[in-house]
C-alpha cells in the first residue's frame, strides 16, 4: 500500500503516466511470485476510453485568496480549462456564479473528487466550506485540461493452475486504478480505494502461489473502476477465461478497516455461499459481524453478475472516513482486520472447492 500509494504512481490515475506504472508494477510482483498470464505471454488485457485530465496548471484564488488544490477545492471532473478573472454573483446560500466565464463556485462540506469521460463547457469549483468562509466575489482561476478519447489502460490478469480441477476457477479481483492527479502537484493517493484490495489480492497470490489449490485461482486486477467500471465491463464482454467456469468471484475493494466488520454485496442473491462464508467466519472467529447487502452496481463485481457470474463484494465497516480525497493516504489505514480477512477468504474458498 506505502508503494502504490507514493507520489511515482501519481494517483494510479490519468496524468504522469501513473495507472500504467501501477499495472506495471503489479505485472512484476505476478511474475515474481510465479504466476502464469489467464492466457498467452502477458499479463495485460489492453482497451480504451475517453477521459477527461488536469495535467498542468490548477491555480484558485477567491476574493484575492490563493487557494490550495485538494485541500481547499476541487474542480468537477468535467470541468473544461479556464484562464480568467470574474466577478461572482450569488445565487443562493452555496452557489456563485461568474457567467462571463462560465464558472460555478459551490461551498460544499466535504470535497468528493471522481472521473468523467468528456468535458463540458463549463468549470465548477468546489470549496471547502471549513476552509473558506467569506462570502465569495472575485476569482481568478488558471486551469488547464485535457480530454483524452482513447486513453489505453491495461486489466492485469494471472493465476495459479489447480492440482486436481484447472477447468473449475475461483476468481479474486481488486480495481487498482484511482483518480490520479488534479494539476501537476496534486493527487489522490488512494490508500482504502484501492490499494488496500490490490495489496490483500497481492499476498492471496503469493500464498496459492506457494500453496496450489485444487482449482484454479485467477487474479484480476481492474482498471477503470473509478470510471464507471470500464475494466471489468471490457473483461465480461471479451473474457479471458469462459465465464461459465468460474466457480465463485470475490471483488475486493476498501479493504483497509474492518473494526466494524464487513458488508457483502449480493448476499442475498447467493444464500449457499453466503452461508458457506459465515460458517468460516464462525469457526474461526475472525470478524465482528458480517452484513448483509444486496444486488449494487457499485465496483468490480457487478458486470460479471449481469453475465450470470456467482460474486460476492467483500467491504471492510469502521475507521477513517476519508474518501475520493487527498486524505485517503496509507498512514492513516488501521489494518485493523485485514489479517483476519485474508483467512477468512482462504477458509471460504476451501469450502467453494469442496
Amino acid at each position: 500500500m506505502d508503494t502504490l500509494t507514493s507520489p511515482y504512481f501519481w494517483g494510479r490515475g490519468y496524468t504522469k503516466d501513473g495507472m500504467s506504472k501501477a499495472a506495471g508494477f503489479i505485472a512484476g510482483r505476478f511474475a515474481e511470485l510465479g504466476l502464469k498470464p489467464l492466457t498467452g505471454n502477458s499479463f495485460f488485457q489492453t482497451f480504451s476510453y475517453s477521459v477527461n485530465t488536469f495535467p498542468d496548471k490548477m491555480q484558485v484564488s477567491i476574493n484575492g485568496k490563493e487557494l490550495i488544490p485538494g485541500k481547499d477545492f476541487i474542480i468537477s471532473p468535467d470541468s473544461r480549462g479556464v484562464h480568467s478573472h470574474g466577478n461572482l454573483h450569488q445565487q443562493d446560500s452555496t452557489h456563485f456564479v461568474d457567467p462571463v466565464n462560465r464558472i460555478i463556485v459551490s461551498l460544499e462540506d466535504k470535497l468528493t473528487w471522481s472521473v468523467a469521460s468528456k468535458e463540458a463547457d463549463y468549470t465548477i469549483i468546489q470549496v471547502d466550506k471549513k476552509q473558506f468562509s467569506d462570502i465569495p466575489k472575485t476569482i481568478d482561476a488558471d486551469i488547464d485540461n485535457k480530454t483524452i478519447p482513447d486513453f489505453k489502460a491495461s486489466n492485469v490478469c494471472g493465476l495459479v493452475k489447480g492440482t486436481v480441477k484447472r477447468d473449475s476457477v475461483i476468481v479474486i479481483s481488486a480495481h487498482y486504478d484511482h483518480l490520479g492527479g488534479m494539476g501537476k502537484d496534486t493527487y489522490f493517493p488512494g490508500a482504502n480505494d484501492n490499494a488496500s484490495g490490490t495489496s490483500l489480492l497481492l499476498g492471496l497470490a503469493k500464498y496459492y502461489a506457494a500453496n496450489p489449490p485444487p482449482y484454479t485461482i485467477a487474479f484480476i486486477c481492474f482498471a477503470g473502476e473509478e470510471a464507471g467500471l470500464k475494466g471489468s465491463k471490457y473483461f465480461t464482454e471479451n473474457p479471458l477465461i469462459p465465464l461459465k467456469n468460474i466457480r465463485f468471484l470475490l471483488n475486493l475493494d476498501l479493504e483497509g478497516t474492518g473494526i466494524e466488520g464487513i458488508t457483502v454485496v449480493n448476499a442475498t442473491e447467493f444464500s449457499k455461499e453466503f452461508t458457506y462464508l459465515n460458517e468460516a467466519n464462525n469457526a474461526g472467529k475472525y470478524l465482528i459481524g458480517i452484513n448483509v447487502r444486496g444486488k449494487a452496481a457499485n465496483s468490480d463485481h457487478y458486470w460479471f453478475t449481469e453475465k450470470g457470474v456467482p460474486a460476492f463484494f467483500i467491504y471492510t465497516l469502521g475507521g477513517i472516513k476519508a474518501y475520493h480525497d487527498v486524505y485517503d493516504k496509507a498512514e492513516t489505514l488501521p489494518l485493523n482486520e485485514y489479517e483476519d480477512l485474508f483467512k477468512l477468504i482462504v477458509q471460504f474458498n476451501n469450502k467453494l472447492m469442496k
